[in-house]
């Protein structure tokens, strides 16, 4: 079963100031085909796990471990982690003027998979998952993200996630800007790849109005680096009533 474990991770990143310690000792282990819900206030490091986990580098990893089927991640390029499993959807997906998203989508599933897809049945499937998704045809021949509205550009996100087919994706608030529809669409986009391929999900968000339609088997709350509670869904729930402050002020005493 494959398996995306974190132990102990330390991560910092410079500033003007030097070093900043973002990541605090963040220890998760999710398997395949389960959803992790990361909640947690502006600032506590999420979105810093999710880059350190995709390769940024801007971010130092100084302690710790991230191993994908006990081989060391950190050890790997970007475009390794991808090979090996790792989908990141971002929260602010660029723009990539000159690449349509035509070319853009078989290139990396050549990259992924070693060998190039074969022309017509590659694009019965990926205008399969385009009507899915709500995705016109006409977005093939535009240029990736350029011109996008936000709901589009989160919408061509999971169709690049449901035609790689990881073994992980990391979705990095995804549920940000989207409106009702948008978010029911891209939900059903990843509920779909993950029964179609027994992905592992990492989502992280601020809210619980995504859980609604992405059902967690565990939520972690994220504060000042860590993870400071974990439980089942009714967590996201009380999370919603209570907010974060009794965990801030936690934090601010130790």
């Amino acid at each position: 079963m494959p398996q995306l474990v974190i132990e102990n991770l330390h991560v910092s990143v410079e500033t003007d100031q030097g070093p900043k310690e973002i990541l605090r000792g963040v220890n998760l282990t999710i398997n395949s085909g389960e959803i992790h819900a990361v909640m947690g206030p502006n600032g506590s490091g999420k979105s810093t796990l999710a880059a350190t986990i995709a390769g940024h580098p801007s971010y130092e990893v100084t302690e710790g471990s991230i191993t994908l089927d006990g081989e060391d991640v950190l050890e790997m390029s970007v475009d390794e982690r991808a090979k090996a499993g790792l989908f990141l959807a971002m929260q602010y997906p660029v723009e990539i003027p000159g690449v349509t998203l035509s070319n853009f989508l078989r290139t990396a599933k050549t990259a992924v998979d070693g060998e190039a897809p074969a022309i017509r049945s590659w694009m019965k499937t990926v205008k399969g998952t385009m009507e899915e998704l709500r995705i016109g045809d006409e977005f093939l021949a535009r240029n990736v993200n350029e011109g996008f509205s936000g709901g589009e550009k989160k919408r061509a996100e999971i169709l690049q996630l449901r035609l790689l087919e990881p073994k992980f994706a990391i979705l990095d608030e995804t549920d940000s800007g989207l409106d009702v529809d948008a978010l029911r669409i891209v939900s059903e986009g990843v509920n779909n790849a993950k029964a179609e391929t027994d992905l592992g999900v990492l989502l992280i968000t601020h809210y619980t109005r995504i859980l609604r339609y992405i059902k967690p088997d565990f939520v972690h709350v994220f504060v000042n680096g860590r993870m400071v509670e974990e439980g089942g869904p009714e967590l996201a729930e009380r999370l919603e009533e209570e907010g974060y402050d009794r965990y801030l002020a936690d934090a601010s005493s130790n």
